[in-house]
């Protein structure tokens, strides 16, 4: 069998799809701050036949392995949105029109179509920002850690709901809405908050920003499916929660694709030998 590697050398993570010896596709991923790690684990691998690589840090990652092997560069944005055809059709997922919310380091939007796409916007607002406002909130920088947190944490004395606004009234849309992230604290005499509500509450903010932005975006190309890709997304039960419900109240249908971050590493890889997994 060919062997081949394809790489995403993402801001925050490199992330690695290899064939094992049954020609099944499996992962592993590095701290992109940590390419020396990349390479002595693509040393560790033996003779290679072709490396296909994507991704923002590609140029530093073609320094270090100068004198390993070729690389075959591939643009992001290919390799991601061949990844994520290839993923759902691999998981079962018949979807040919959808908008693809790629939540990396900061959030990529396209728009897919059979076999054409298009990238329709995005924002910086992503995983580095989950990171980032953790950090200077809590202090707490490992993303295992905040998830962890988050996931058992209530954002209910921290946000600011509708149905806060209108105490006891009908009100206009869902009373369980956001109407301000974070707005309660300010208007309430709120103490010190439990870390995990914390975590929780900046979670929310967003995938709730996430969420708008591609719902607007399926609104406006009249698309019901909204696919979710991405490595901030992974094991991060909480946050999808936060997405999907947001995204089922304003009538579109999401979709979680497994091995949510790797979706550009399975492109690069797919761009060598697509026949190989086939």
């Amino acid at each position: 069998m060919t062997k081949v590697i394809g790489i995403d050398t993402g801001g925050t993570l490199t992330k690695i799809a290899h064939l094992d010896a049954q020609g099944e596709l499996q992962y592993v991923s590095f701290p992109s701050n940590d390419l020396q790690a990349v390479r002595e684990w693509i040393l560790a691998q033996g003779d290679l036949d072709e490396i296909g690589v994507t991704g923002g840090r590609t140029e530093q990652l073609r320094e270090a392995l100068q004198d390993v092997k070729t690389i075959h560069y591939i643009v992001e944005f290919e390799a991601t949105l061949k990844g994520v055809r290839y993923l759902l059709k691999q998981q079962g997922h018949q979807i040919d029109e959808c908008i693809i919310t790629n939540i990396g380091t900061g959030t990529s939007v396209h728009y897919m179509n059979g076999n054409h796409d298009v990238r329709v916007g995005g924002t910086g607002i992503g995983g580095g920002t989950l990171i980032g406002l953790s950090t200077l909130m809590t202090g707490i920088t490992d993303f295992e850690e905040i998830r962890t947190l988050a996931n058992v944490g209530k954002r209910e004395h921290i946000d600011l709901l509708v149905e806060d606004i209108y105490q006891g009234m009908d009100t206009p849309i869902d009373g369980k809405l956001t109407a301000s992230n974070f707005g309660k604290v300010g208007i309430t005499e709120q103490g010190n908050q439990p870390v995990e509500d914390v975590l929780a509450t900046i979670q929310g903010l967003v995938g709730e920003v996430i969420t708008t932005f591609s719902i607007q975006y399926a609104d406006e190309k009249k698309t019901e499916h909204i696919v979710y890709i991405g490595s901030t997304l992974s094991d991060n039960a909480h946050l999808e929660r936060v997405i999907a419900n947001y995204t089922r109240t304003k009538k579109h249908s999401p979709v979680f694709v497994g091995d949510h971050g790797f979706a550009g590493a399975v492109g690069a890889l797919l761009n060598i030998v697509e026949h190989a997994i086939t």
